[in-house]
């Protein structure tokens, strides 16, 4: 709870701190859970050979559909050393999501547009 709460620069306001969920927060939180579902299905959708980490060439190989949930991406080399801060070579999913987040990423068969009353 913290670490989403900290993400998205919410503050606790209940007395239970930090390890419980309060109601006023659990909406939020069921977002955020979705959001982060939506990243590790694009994670997923990159990483080819299922080895939970995304290789340049796996990168390189997925551009045409990474440009459909990110837009244009111009140098391709230079965008995976950017989203790769570790520089180990390979991208991470949390790496994937500081640059999703940052980049809007939005997945062109998901179900954002569902209203559940």
């Amino acid at each position: 709870s913290s670490g989403i709460n900290a993400e998205y620069g919410v503050s606790k306001r209940g007395d239970l701190g930090n390890d419980y969920i309060e109601f006023n927060e659990f909406r939020f939180f069921l977002l955020s859970l979705r959001q982060y579902f939506e990243y590790w299905e694009a994670f997923a959708r990159t990483d080819a050979d299922g080895d939970r980490r995304i290789s340049l060439i796996e990168f390189k190989e997925a551009q045409s559909k990474i440009e459909v949930w990110v837009g244009p991406i111009g140098d391709i080399d230079g965008e995976f050393a950017k989203i790769d801060t570790n520089g180990g070579g390979m991208i991470l999913f949390d790496e994937f999501c500081k640059w999703a987040i940052a980049k809007s990423l939005d997945l062109e068969d998901d179900d954002d547009n569902i209203v559940v009353e």
